[in-house]
């Protein structure tokens, strides 16, 4: 049978119901679907279903298209390392686009310390890796993530991950000699303090600084909330890490590549990591991740320790090429702060119609933007439920949405960088009028 496409006239060729009912028919249900909307094409910040229905993106396909859906230089990259070869094994026979690639990553990289990188397939490989790395040198196994943390679905990454439904439920035991320590969320009464004197009795009471390998954090946090560090925090995790030999790992995987209004989040707070994450916003879409730290770090593992077979594919590499030059000549890190103000006028004028459901608003890591929801305007009070209603009905009226938070209550917004100020408009414009639909039902 062929692919089904949307027809140039009438009615389309297959429906949106159809291929949900096929899906359910061939696909586990553990990999499921936020909506059942099927996209037959994409442009920018704009998509559209099977049915030829349009959609604003304000979820970029969760932060990986920051340079918009098939940007013509992106596609014309592709093109042309496709037209040459798909594949070789970066392993085997490398390519001039895998070293190019790593050169420019190791010069972004915050900080001094001359640098090198690994290339791998997704976010979760990047960070068992890191893992890995750590490891190598410090000749020590243990690892202290954050509760809230979201490091990826493969067996180490989800020992990492702070969070348990939907994705540590049902699938223990994890790996051992993996540690969690309350992140500094404010909004939730949880001080920078606070966080540090349980990693300080996390020292005494379950392991000592000695056997720790690597601390590892999200600057800003992702499938947790998209709350951000403090700057302060940041800075002493440094300072815990030099006193103990400790490798600190900061994973940008969802908050690199300028998606914060920096190229890596933790320059906000002036730090050079050992180790940064990369993945999502590299390649435009195309399937690549990366590791990039110092490079006596980096250099710890034998030859043959890291890698994989489709690693830093060529296709990727040209892809992540093309992404740097449209970020530097479009300037898409400024960009994101731009998009973040005109965010946050816009979400503090809701919350101000609605202070009693709209609990905090969170605008201050550029286009990485957070709306929580709430009953009678009370952080402890999650209005989840809320949220999975708006979130629906926003597609039903043709805006992406995401959800997130540890209590499910967390709408996110990583609009495209290139996105037009007049497509956030009219994006606002369908999320307030279904906010008050969804009130009024």
């Amino acid at each position: 049978m062929r692919n089904a496409r949307v027809s140039d006239v009438g009615a389309p060729a297959v429906s949106n119901a159809e291929l949900q009912e096929r899906k359910m028919a061939a696909v586990a249900r553990g990999q499921g679907n936020l909506a059942p909307v099927f996209i037959e094409r994409a442009r920018n910040a704009e998509m559209w279903d099977v049915e030829g229905k349009r959609y604003i993106d304000f979820g970029t396909g969760i932060a990986v298209c920051n340079t918009g859906h098939s940007h013509p230089k992106i596609v014309d990259a592709v093109k042309n390392q496709v037209e040459r070869f798909s594949h070789t094994c970066v392993m085997v026979t490398p390519y001039p686009s895998a070293v190019e690639l790593a050169e420019k990553l190791n010069a972004l990289a915050p900080g001094e310390s001359p640098k090198k990188s690994i290339f791998v397939t997704t976010g979760a490989e990047a960070v068992e890796n890191s893992i890995k790395i750590a490891r190598a040198p410090t000749g020590r196994r243990g690892v202290i993530a954050f509760n809230g943390g979201f490091h990826g679905r493969t067996l180490l990454a989800m020992g990492l991950t702070g969070k348990i439904t939907p994705y540590k439920n049902l699938f223990g035991p994890f790996p051992g000699e993996v540690y969690h320590a309350p992140f500094p969320i404010d909004y939730h009464g949880v001080s920078v303090e606070m966080s540090l004197k349980a990693l300080e009795w996390l020292f005494k009471a379950d392991i000592a600084p000695s056997d720790v390998a690597a601390i590892i954090i999200e600057p800003v946090q992702g499938e947790g909330g998209f709350y951000a560090a403090p700057n302060e925090f940041m800075s002493a995790l440094r300072d815990i890490c030099d006193e103990h030999g400790i490798v600190l790992i900061a994973d940008e995987i969802q908050s690199g590549f300028g998606r914060t209004g920096r190229f890596f989040a933790c320059e906000y707070a002036g730090i050079e990591p050992d180790i940064v994450t990369v993945a999502k916003g590299i390649a435009g879409g195309y399937p690549l991740a990366a590791v990039v730290g110092k490079a006596e770090i980096m250099d710890a593992p034998l030859p043959g320790g890291l890698g994989g077979t489709y690693a830093g594919s060529p296709v990727a590499c040209s892809a992540a090429l093309a992404v740097l030059d449209v970020m530097e000549e479009e300037q898409l890190v400024e960009r994101a702060n731009a998009i973040a103000a005109k965010f946050d006028d816009s979400l503090r004028s809701l919350q101000a119609k609605h202070p009693n459901l709209i609990g905090d608003i969170r605008t201050s890591r550029g286009a990485m933007i957070a709306m929580e929801l709430v009953e009678d305007g009370a952080a402890e009070k999650p209005n989840a439920e809320l949220t999975r209603a708006l979130i629906g009905a926003a597609y039903a009226h043709g805006l992406v949405l995401l959800s997130c938070g540890v209590r499910g209550n967390v709408i996110r917004f990583l609009p495209a960088l290139t996105i037009t100020d007049e497509l956030i408009d009219e994006g606002f414009d369908i999320l307030e009028r279904v906010l008050e639909s969804v009130l009024n039902d």
